[in-house]
């Protein structure tokens, strides 16, 4: 069985993060491991705190997994410091870490920022150079480029700007423009635009999260860039279009519905 890391919070609702990692890691057929970055108090609703790992112990976590289980590939998610995010790239280094896909937490689903400005430049020189592949949502790549997204050509500009600050793939997640769900993957000079039906499904709690872990998963089984987020793209449509339906706000997905992934 191939292993795949998350490194990323943890999400107390189960719906993101590290446990929704776990369960989108577990459902592509792969062995999940964690390192938890920080915990939080959040449902459907809001988040109602955090409360950050200290970078020591994060690294701790780190050696502890790749002195034993070395990864197949790694998912990074949610570092909320610059201390984190240094000690993390240290690591990766360190032990020469593989397929690393780095979901880029920088900006909410509802557009609001979550790192300091110290934090996304240590993301952008710390981190990206390590990733083989990166999967910013539309708010993140037009702070990371300072591009309005509004259209496809808009979205190509920021892929093409993304991947000049990149050593690997570019992965801009387009949910949040009109139309169908297209997503636009640069990879090694090429533009491919990667689209499914739009669901009207306001149960999207943890997608990119899922999505990334998903793509993780794939690499980890010897999978190209393009063949594992194309799979990704199709389990997490699978998993927004299963209906699953709890809280009182934005809930999960179903990260075990039956549908057909790659093996």
């Amino acid at each position: 069985m191939k292993t795949v890391l998350t490194i990323a919070g943890s999400d107390s609702i189960g719906g993101a993060g590290i446990q929704a990692d776990i369960k989108s890691i577990s459902a592509n057929g792969c062995y999940a491991m964690s390192v938890i970055t920080s915990v939080t108090a959040q449902n459907t609703l809001a988040v109602t705190g955090i409360h950050d790992i200290p970078a020591d112990f994060v690294k701790a976590q780190t050696e502890a997994v790749f002195e034993d289980i070395v990864p197949d590939a790694v998912k990074i998610g949610m570092l909320s410091s610059a201390e984190i995010i240094c000690a993390v790239a240290e690591e990766l280094e360190k032990y020469g870490a593989k397929n690393v896909v780095a979901d880029t937490v920088m900006i909410s689903t509802s557009g609001c920022r979550l790192l300091a400005e110290d934090a996304e430049k240590a993301l952008v020189s710390r981190l990206f150079p390590l990733a083989d592949i990166i999967t910013p949502n539309k708010f993140e790549a037009e702070v990371l480029t300072g591009i309005t997204i509004d259209s496809n050509e808009s979205m190509e500009n920021a892929g093409e700007r993304l991947s000049e600050m990149c050593a690997g793939a570019v992965l801009i997640k387009g949910g949040h423009l009109n139309g169908d769900a297209a997503d636009l993957l640069c990879t090694e000079g090429r533009r491919i635009w990667i689209s499914e039906s739009r669901i009207d499904n306001s149960n999207t709690h943890g997608t990119g999260c899922t999505l990334s872990s998903a793509i993780a998963s794939n690499l980890a089984k010897g999978y190209s860039t393009l063949e594992s987020v194309r799979a990704a793209k199709a389990y997490i449509t699978g998993a927004i279009a299963d209906g699953l339906d709890l809280g009182k706000g934005h809930g999960p997905l179903n990260h075990f519905y039956k549908g057909e992934i790659l093996t």
